[in-house]
């Protein structure tokens, strides 16, 4: 039986271990993918909350500014 130099060996087993079964990378392309469109819609979800705090903070600004004029009218 004649023996394979290790210098022919060695770079076959490199390239062989290096193959990545393309279903493997296409479910990360598209787990990655997925990640990317949840992170957006998260992003989108934050936007809208700072909106609506925005808002709340202008109406109980309102309020108060209510609520104070009606406690300034009245009698002590």
């Amino acid at each position: 039986m004649r023996r394979v130099p290790f210098f022919v060996l060695a770079p076959a087993l490199v390239l062989a271990a290096g193959c990545i079964n393309p279903r493997a990378e296409a479910a990360t392309a598209q787990a990655l993918n997925d990640a990317a469109n949840e992170i957006g819609g998260l992003k989108n979800d934050v936007a809208q909350l700072q909106t609506d705090l925005d808002s709340l903070r202008t109406v109980v600004a309102k309020q108060d500014s209510v609520i104070t004029r009606i406690v300034a009218t009245m009698p002590k």
